[in-house]
């Protein structure tokens, strides 16, 4: 018999205190319904559990990324359900219009809704945008659709420009810029020489211009070649032009040579008038000049394909086909891809679902442990 001390007690008090704590951890664990709800209850445990928790959240937000994308894919290949449509009906009216049984008028009155339609293709890919995106404009679409939990687990999306201009269908023009310019030559010597061009429209479709070569570039005899560097009046060099020497006096160029050199100025197009064409080679005399013509093609947002003759509108046919060709690939591009993302909408669900189940073995109670 103790008199200071009674052990029984100090044992049924820490008996006590140990079911107390137990059943408070139990109550906590059906309250929660999970057994680790602290780092004590199973440090391992926690720590595989909260990057398996990581995972499962990566996978379902994966899954609403790839249905965004869907949603994205829909709204572009939507608009060019109805490009499509348009070109269907512009290709009717050109084959309607390369029947000889119309004349001018009806070809007039014929053209004005290719027109119209023309201005429809181009308003349908400058206003098609999902979430502030343009998808069919200029610069096309291009980008990642992250469809996995972790970093660089992502697919490419390409859309591109589908407006009229880019399909071929919108009007164009052959016209002419008037340019009355000096454009520096230096020779091999650093010794300055003049090319003074100007262009004047002869016809609708071609100005011609004269470029006239002054005193100063000089032969060399031992490689036989002249190299001339063409440079814009404020001194840029703009290309290098080598030409062999024919005789005494005389340079020779081929068409060839003079053309990539009047080309390679920012803002010309040149090429051999119908007095040259006919030859191989172009000889020029010192101060003597070379005829050239400069022609450019200007689209006119405003008008459709050309379908005002027969033979106009026979050709239209055919680029109108090829422009239906092009949309149709591109629709079979983004529905192969959204079917893509279909798929993997499913794989994603399934390792959801199944990396939710391994989780849950390690986080969540069984009830009948706490509760006995």
């Amino acid at each position: 018999m103790r008199i200071n001390h009674n052990i029984a007690a100090l044992n049924t008090h820490r008996q006590l205190g140990a079911n107390n704590t137990q059943a408070s951890k139990n109550l906590e664990k059906l309250s929660s319904g999970l057994k680790i709800n602290r780092a004590g209850d199973d440090a391992a445990g926690l720590a595989i559990s909260e990057k398996m928790r990581g995972q499962i959240r990566g996978l379902d937000m994966a899954q609403k990324n790839a249905q965004d994308g869907i949603s994205l894919i829909q709204t572009a290949e939507g608009a060019l359900n109805e490009t499509h449509a348009i070109l269907q009906r512009m290709r009717e009216l050109a084959v309607q219009s390369a029947n000889d049984t119309n004349n001018g008028t009806d070809r007039k009155e014929l053209q004005k809704e290719v027109d119209q339609l023309a201005q429809e293709i181009t308003r349908i890919s400058e206003n098609t945008e999902f979430n502030t995106k343009n998808l069919l404009g200029a610069n096309g679409f291009e980008g990642k659709f992250h469809i996995g939990a972790n970093e660089g687990q992502s697919i490419d999306l390409k859309i591109n420009d589908m407006g009229a201009e880019a399909l071929k269908v919108i009007g164009k023009e052959l016209t002419n810029t008037a340019i009355d310019t000096d454009y520096l030559i230096t020779n091999e010597k650093g010794e300055a020489v003049t090319i003074a061009y100007t262009a004047a429209a002869t016809n609708p479709d071609t100005a011609t211009g004269n470029a006239a070569v002054s005193n100063g570039a000089v032969y060399d005899k031992d490689t036989n070649t002249l190299t001339i560097t063409l440079a814009q009046a404020a001194g840029t060099d703009e290309s290098g032009l080598g030409v062999g020497d024919a005789a005494a006096g005389a340079i020779t160029a081929t068409k060839n040579d003079v053309l990539n050199a009047i080309n390679s100025v920012d803002g010309l197009t040149a090429v051999f008038a119908a007095g040259v064409t006919g030859t191989d080679t172009a000889t020029v005399g010192t101060g003597g000049t070379v005829a050239v013509s400069t022609e450019t093609n200007v689209v006119d947002p405003t008008k459709g394909i050309n379908i005002s003759s027969q033979d106009k509108a026979s050709a239209a046919v055919k680029t109108i086909n090829e422009a239906i060709e092009t949309v149709s690939a591109e629709r079979s591009k983004l529905g192969a891809t959204q079917n893509r993302l279909e798929h993997t909408i499913n794989n994603l669900g399934t390792s959801s679902e199944n990396l939710t189940a391994a989780e849950s073995r390690i986080r969540d109670v069984d009830y009948v442990l706490p509760a006995a």
